[in-house]
């Protein structure tokens, strides 16, 4: 349910990409306004994960992810009534408010859920997802699109390709939310689990030993709370190393991301239908390196190694091949390139299978929501600021300066993450 609801969420943000060709066609959207519609998104992204972390951890990870996911469909309806800039801002900017809840609500899951050594597997689960939208959209965004701009061009249908491209796949998060709310339990409620599978459980969880100060009263003292228990987990050095690691990464996969059809259609001259398998293999390559990442880490702990040794064996390994999507821009082979871009977003999951699941690892479950949004907060403001800057840099110079900076940020992420989260343990005090 969690790798298909972020299946989902990622068709419903990569649409516009895919789209994006056509879209700019018809309004005429330079590189620059494409990439600041592209921050609106990133911007409001980033702010949902940091201030909605604690209401997740508060209203559980059930109500949370029923509520974000039948409004970010909502949401990806609306790009089809846009009319300009603004328009489409306004869209990815409820788009990424309302998506901004699904990785910190599924990690805590997560941290409910599973063991400390299966998390890495889990969590490649989840990531993959991330991939498997990545490989479906191409080719349904531009089936969808064909399909209806024939049907529009015989009047049989009153929404241009483009506009069906948003409103189609939204109709999938809504059949996701009657199955989430029908089928999910906690353990702790689940008929379906025995004694000692729930036992194995909830005995592997971190332990509630440290908490944030709570408030109940008016709605000053509530607020004062909320961000009292935000900057309560903010005090832990883990949590700092998380955010910057964050921060120095995740630019490099909203590049490969939201960049790679507009890049396949400037510089290699791909049209929407080569552009549909094109830009969905790097994706093939990131759900293995998701589910490869995952397995390994897994794999480590049950041979004897610590989750400390085996995450950040696993991180490293993955930010050092990274910079393998450098040569993309150099090779003369449009085929070539797709490999090293996918090769390098290969890496860039490798390392995601095992960092994503470090809050769980080291917060209690109460917190993971928290934590984790804030982390990721911090990776997507940072990839926010980068959208403008990325278009400007496309319009004024090329690509190359792009892909020299996205082989760089991994290694900054793996090594943030080896200054300040020293030890991945349960924290007992403040360390």
């Amino acid at each position: 349910m969690l790798c298909a609801v972020t299946m989902i969420g990622y068709i419903d943000r990569l649409a516009l990409s895919v789209a994006a060709p056509l879209i700019r066609s018809e309004f005429g959207f330079t590189n620059e306004q494409y990439g600041f519609i592209t921050a609106a998104f990133l911007v409001t992204y980033a702010a949902g994960q940091l201030l909605l972390g604690p209401l997740i951890d508060r209203f559980g990870s059930k109500r949370s992810l029923s509520l974000a996911v039948f409004w970010w469909s909502v949401a990806a309806a609306l790009h089809a009534f846009a009319r300009g800039v603004w328009g489409f801002f306004a869209a990815r900017a409820m788009l990424g408010i309302t998506e901004a809840i699904n990785f910190p609500a599924a990690y805590k899951v997560v941290a409910e859920w599973f063991p400390r050594a299966e998390r890495s597997m889990a969590s490649g689960f989840i990531t993959a997802g991330t991939g498997l939208g990545a490989i479906v959209a191409p080719p349904l965004i531009a089936l969808i699109i064909g399909i209806f701009d024939g049907l529009h061009a015989r009047g049989w249908s009153p929404a241009q390709g483009w506009q069906a491209a948003f409103i189609v796949p939204a109709a999938l998060g809504l059949i996701w939310v009657w199955l989430w709310n029908r089928h999910f339990k906690l353990p702790e409620a689940d008929p379906t689990l025995g004694a000692e599978e729930r036992a194995l459980i909830l005995a592997d969880r971190p332990a509630e030993s440290v908490a944030p100060p709570t408030s109940t009263g008016s709605m000053g003292e509530e607020l004062r709370g909320y961000f009292g228990r935000l900057g309560y987990w903010f005090s832990y050095r883990q949590t700092w190393g998380l955010a910057l690691s964050r921060f120095t990464g995740d630019g490099a996969f909203y590049f490969l991301a939201f960049w790679i059809p507009n890049y396949l259609a400037d510089e290699r001259g791909f049209g929407l239908a080569q552009i549909a398998w094109a830009a969905a293999i790097p994706f093939i390559f990131a759900d293995l390196g998701s589910l490869a990442g995952g397995y390994a880490g897994q794999r480590l702990i049950k041979s004897g190694l610590s989750v400390d040794t085996s995450r950040k064996a696993m991180i490293w390994v993955g930010a050092l091949m990274a910079p393998l999507a450098l040569p993309a821009v150099y090779v003369d082979s449009a085929l070539l390139a797709v490999l090293c871009m996918g090769l390098g977003i290969f890496g860039i999951q490798v390392k995601s299978a095992s960092l994503f699941t470090v809050p769980a690892d080291v917060f209690p479950p109460a917190a993971v929501g928290t934590v984790w949004g804030a982390s990721g907060a911090a990776g997507s403001f940072a990839a926010a600021m980068s959208q403008p800057v990325i278009g400007w840099t496309i319009d004024h110079y090329s690509y190359e300066p792009v892909f020299v900076a996205v082989a760089s940020m991994h290694i900054a992420s793996a090594l943030c993450v080896m200054l300040l989260v020293r030890k991945i343990e349960p924290i007992t005090q403040r360390n």
